[in-house]
């Protein structure tokens, strides 16, 4: 037995104390096997994420996703805005910035359905077409339980699921994101919650832990990026599917320096803005929210790049609407809409072509631009094809696979896409854009006139024509509802 040596197993967690008593009490230890011993113990040490990367290019592919809430397309830097948004201009630089992405609606709750679910929001029926009105903990409507939601699909591929911020589709449990996908929640389930007390406008308690209220104190942009911080450390091991809906910048129009204004057992149905000095100028109190949003895309992105994951991790970040220019006549100067036409809650270009760019590094090529139309459902087929998931084989997917635009810049096949909100319909195909209000019509040539101000419909009516069948079709198909039929 004198004659066989120690054998040696080296880790990057080998104590270099071990390996040298071994090598001075061995005199048959060789120089080569000195070398190979050192070598490597040197290479793990001066790269401790050597055997992490390893063990991260074989894993699938991460996904963080921030919605931003009535984010203006003129109202970031990367999108010709004047308030300094460094971070977010930063990953737009590294990644895609798409210049004619639209959220399904105009407003809040429809976006957030036809993200979840990949479908026209319009198949789960009409009051999906509005913000999904409602108060905390005690409204029994939402999204329908059988719907299956991105989050689903990935939980079925082992995907850790955290859900953090605003989720307007379900006031009360069991329509909460844990019911659809979401591991863990942290945030509000109504629309516009106070920034600092987190009471609804109805006066309730609305800060949710999963299924339960758990209130908890804090500027709501900081504490949703404290739990989306915790999600990706608790999960770096695992795949992961964040989704981080921030309520920055609905109202009430608090930057993290401004006042609380709600206390719980009051309502605020008429007076839900917050405390606005100046009601004709309300930017300052918006800029300091979309700046709270650019500090929390420092800091996720950071966390990423701590852990060594940022590489394997798609990360993108939209909008869910337009922004508001005006609140009726009382509130003025909110957001920006930039050169477009209309605002928040509207079917022109304002109400629903937003910031949208995605993130990738090393796959992704940095610092394009596409002009490509692409919808917020896109999404979901897209997150499902990059995990290697199915899609819900019972479910009707009106999304499409942008995976070759993000990174192959190829383009999307041509297609037609609609808009309803109530009596207003849209129809878009390549530059044309029919906008419908009752019997009204009017017809732009978004190439040419991006601000809609040039009604092209007497001009052009076989192209009305075309749009306005292309609408009555596309209406009979969302009535069918978003099961599919065998």
């Amino acid at each position: 037995m004198g004659n066989v040596r120690e054998k040696v197993i080296i880790t990057p967690k080998t104590d270099c104390r071990h390996v040298q008593e071994i090598i001075m009490k061995d005199a048959r230890f060789t120089r080569r096997d000195f070398l190979r011993a050192t070598g490597f113990l040197a290479g793990t040490m001066v790269c401790p994420n050597l055997l992490k990367a390893e063990s991260h290019s074989k894993r699938k592919l991460n996904f963080v996703v921030f919605m931003i809430d009535d984010l203006g397309y003129g109202d970031i830097g990367c999108y010709g805005g004047s308030v300094s948004t460094p971070n977010i201009d930063q990953l737009a630089k590294a990644g895609l910035r798409f210049t004619d992405f639209h959220s399904n609606g105009p407003m809040c709750s429809p976006t957030r359905a036809a993200f979840l679910t990949g479908c026209y929001q319009n198949r789960f029926g009409r009051e999906f077409e509005s913000a999904l009105g409602g108060a905390s903990g005690k409204t029994k409507k939402g999204l329908p339980l059988d719907a299956v939601t991105i989050a689903e699909v990935l939980q079925k591929e082992d995907y850790a699921t955290g859900m953090f911020g605003k989720w307007h589709l379900g006031y009360k449990p069991p329509l909460m994101p844990t019911n659809q996908g979401f591991d863990e929640y942290w945030g509000m389930v109504t629309g516009g919650g106070d920034h600092h007390t987190h009471i609804d406008r109805s006066g309730n308690k609305d800060w949710w832990h999963n299924d339960r209220i758990e209130m908890e104190k804090g500027y709501t942009a900081t504490l949703l990026t404290d739990h989306s911080i915790d999600f990706i450390e608790k999960n770096k091991d695992k795949p992961f599917f964040l989704y981080l809906a921030h309520l920055a910048i609905h109202f009430p129009w608090q930057g993290s320096n401004d006042p609380p204004h709600r206390t719980e057992g009051k309502s605020y149905h008429k007076d839900k803005w917050g405390i606005i000095p100046n009601e004709k100028n309300v930017r300052p109190h918006v800029e300091a929210m979309i700046k709270s949003v650019d500090k929390s895309i420092q800091r996720v992105i950071e966390t990423l790049e701590k852990n060594g994951l940022a590489e394997n991790t798609l990360v993108v970040f939209m909008s869910d609407n337009g922004g508001y220019l005006n609140y009726g006549h009382r509130f003025q100067n909110i957001s920006s809409n930039g050169p477009l036409r209309g605002q928040k809650g509207q079917i022109y270009e304002g109400g629903h072509r937003v910031p949208c760019i995605a993130y990738w590094p090393g796959k992704i090529v940095a610092g394009r631009t596409t002009d490509e139309t692409v919808m917020t459902m896109d999404f979901f087929p897209t997150i499902a094809k990059m995990a290697g998931a199915p899609l819900p084989a019972q479910q009707k997917i009106d999304g499409v696979d942008i995976a070759p635009l993000l990174l192959k810049g190829r383009p999307i096949k041509d297609r037609t896409v609609f808009w309803r909100k109530g009596n207003a319909r849209a129809v878009r195909k390549g530059a044309w854009k029919l906008v419908a209000h009752g019997k009204d019509t009017e017809l732009y040539n978004l190439t040419e006139d991006i601000g809609e101000k040039t009604n092209l419909a007497g001009a052009k009516l076989p192209k009305v024509k075309e749009l306005k069948e292309a609408l009555a079709t596309w209406e009979k198909q969302v009535e069918s509802g978003f099961h599919l039929r065998s």
